[in-house]
């Protein structure tokens, strides 16, 4: 079984993710630690060093490679995997259980704020920039963030209300 979860950065892909794949004796994979231990450089350091284009390719040659050799896994997408060139067909074409973990743009904007440091994409955005940022990302993105089998309005659900809603829904 393959499970995909995508969403937007703060939507809970990480935590739903870990949790959704102790509780089905899955194996969870992070696509950007993947990345980053495959490449043996942070993203930031990719996009520094090599650039987005570089980036990207190799993002969908590692989605492609993990959706193709790994089993039984839940993987967290970055926010913008789904987003580029091929990366949501790929997805779609791998297993019939793509999740949208779908926040409001109020409950991300509260989510995120309290982690900047640790979000280099809105690390330097200040808190009242953020609505509009987040805002006009999630217009830009959400065409392809509603590919998914399944979109979860998680805006007030625990972690644990939406795993138990995956696995009511999985195929």
């Amino acid at each position: 079984m393959k499970i995909v979860l995508v969403g937007y950065m703060g939507s809970g892909k990480t935590t739903v993710g870990k949790l959704l794949a102790k509780k089905n004796s899955l194996t969870f994979l992070d696509l950007d630690d993947y990345i980053e231990e495959a490449e043996k450089k942070s993203i930031a350091q990719i996009f520094k060093e090599k650039g987005e284009i570089y980036f990207r390719k190799k993002e969908l040659h590692y989605l492609e490679e993990i959706l193709t050799t790994k089993k039984n896994i839940v993987l967290s997408t970055g926010g913008g995997t789904p987003c580029y060139g091929v990366n949501m067909n790929t997805i779609l074409t791998a297993t019939k259980n793509v999740f949208y973990l779908k926040v409001g743009i109020n409950e991300l904007v509260n989510r995120l704020s309290k982690e900047k440091e640790h979000r280099p994409l809105i690390k330097n955005i200040s808190d009242e920039e953020m609505l509009e940022f987040i805002g006009k990302h999630m217009f830009e993105r959400s065409y392809y963030y509603t590919k998914a089998h399944h979109t979860l309005n998680t805006d007030t659900n625990t972690a644990q209300e939406t795993i138990t809603q995956i696995n009511n829904l999985l195929v």
